[in-house]
C-alpha cells in the first residue's frame, strides 16, 4: 500500500528578537501515524506546531500538508486540523455541552446536538455534558479540548503536551483516547512530549529534535531495536559472571553500586547467549533487565548534540 504523506516539513527557522528558537526542522507524518514529536522542554516543538498551523510566521522552510503549501492554501490546509497548542480554556460558567456548542457558532461550524453529544461521549465525557466547565477535573479540561479540536471532524489532530499535569489514571485516558482516534476514526494525530515512556507505549513513528534541530526520524521499533543493547543481569554470584563474560566473550561488565548486578552493553542478538552461558556454568539468574528504552536512546541523542 503506498504511503500517503500528510504533513512535510523542511529546512523550519524561526527567530525571536535574536534569538534562533528553531534552527533546522524537518520531518514528515505519513496518513493514519500516531507520529510523536520529542524534545526536551525548550527544544523548539511548539514554535515549530505553531509555524505548521500558521500561528506565528516562519523565517524560512517549507511546509506543506496534505500536499499543499501552507503559505498559499492557510485556509483550505487549516479546516482539516483539529489542535490543542496551549491549555485549552472554556467558559467556567457554562457546560461542556454549551461551551462545545458556542464555539462551534463562533466557528461557523454547523454541528447538530446529536453530534455534539457523540463527540462528549468518545472522550468519556458522558453523563458530564450539562457539568459546568470549573467544575472540571484537569484531566477532563484536557478531555473537553480534545472534543473541541474533533467538532468540525478534522484529517488531522495536533496535541502538544497534552498529558501535562495530569495524574497517572488521567495519562492513561488521554492516552487510550489517542489510541481509539487512529483505530477507530482513522485521524492522523501529531503528539509533542518530552515524557518519552509515554510516546513509546502510543506512537508508531517520531522525530526527535533538541536545540531547534531535528537529531533523528523514524519509527518507534527501529530506534528500540538498535543493535547494542545495555544489559543488567542479576546473578547468585556476579564476579564469577564477570570473570565468565571476560573469558568467554571478551566483554567487560561491571557492577553497580550495590554490586548485586552487573552490567554490559551487547548486541541484542547475543544477549540469549550470555544467558545460555551463565546457566550451563552454574549461575542463577534472577533478573534480566534490557535498558535501552527510547528514553535511553533519547538521552544518549540529546547529549552528543
Amino acid at each position: 500500500m503506498m504511503v500517503q504523506e500528510v504533513v512535510a516539513v523542511r529546512n523550519l527557522k524561526k527567530s525571536f528578537k535574536g534569538f534562533q528558537a528553531v534552527k533546522d526542522v524537518s520531518f514528515t507524518v505519513n496518513k493514519n501515524d500516531v507520529f510523536g514529536f520529542l524534545g526536551p522542554n525548550g527544544a523548539g516543538k511548539s514554535t515549530s506546531l505553531r509555524c505548521m498551523l500558521s500561528l506565528i510566521k516562519e523565517d524560512s522552510g517549507e511546509i506543506s500538508l496534505f500536499g499543499k503549501s501552507m503559505r498559499s492554501n492557510r485556509g483550505e490546509v487549516l479546516s482539516k486540523i483539529g489542535s490543542i497548542i496551549e491549555k485549552p480554556d472554556f467558559y467556567k460558567y457554562l457546560s461542556a455541552y454549551k461551551n462545545l456548542e458556542l464555539l462551534a457558532r463562533i466557528s461557523g461550524t454547523s454541528v447538530s446536538k446529536s453530534a455534539i453529544n457523540d463527540i462528549l461521549e468518545f472522550v468519556g465525557l458522558e453523563g458530564r455534558e450539562n457539568h459546568r466547565f470549573r467544575t472540571f477535573s484537569h484531566g477532563m479540561k484536557q478531555r473537553l479540548g480534545i472534543a473541541q479540536a474533533l467538532m468540525h471532524n478534522p484529517e488531522l489532530i495536533i496535541l502538544d503536551e497534552p498529558t501535562t499535569g495530569l495524574d497517572p489514571q488521567g495519562i492513561v485516558d488521554i492516552r487510550n483516547l489517542i489510541l481509539r482516534l487512529s483505530k477507530e476514526q482513522g485521524k492522523t494525530v501529531i503528539l509533542s512530549s518530552h515524557q518519552l515512556s509515554e510516546i513509546e507505549m502510543i506512537a508508531n513513528r517520531l522525530v526527535i529534535i533538541n536545540k531547534g534541530k531535528t537529531l533523528i526520524e523514524g519509527s518507534v521499533n527501529e530506534l528500540l531495536n538498535t543493535s547494542q543493547m545495555v544489559v543488567r543481569f542479576q546473578l547468585d554470584d556476579s564476579q564469577r559472571g564477570i570473570k565468565l563474560l571476560q573469558s568467554d566473550f571478551n566483554i567487560e561488565a561491571k557492577l553497580n553500586a550495590s554490586e548485586q548486578e552487573l552490567e554490559l552493553e551487547i548486541a541484542k542478538i547475543r544477549i540469549a547467549d550470555v544467558a545460555e552461558c551463565f546457566v550451563k556454568n552454574g549461575l542463577r539468574i534472577y533478573s534480566i533487565e534490557q535498558k535501552r528504552k527510547l528514553e535511553d536512546y533519547f538521552i544518549k541523542m540529546i547529549q552528543d548534540v
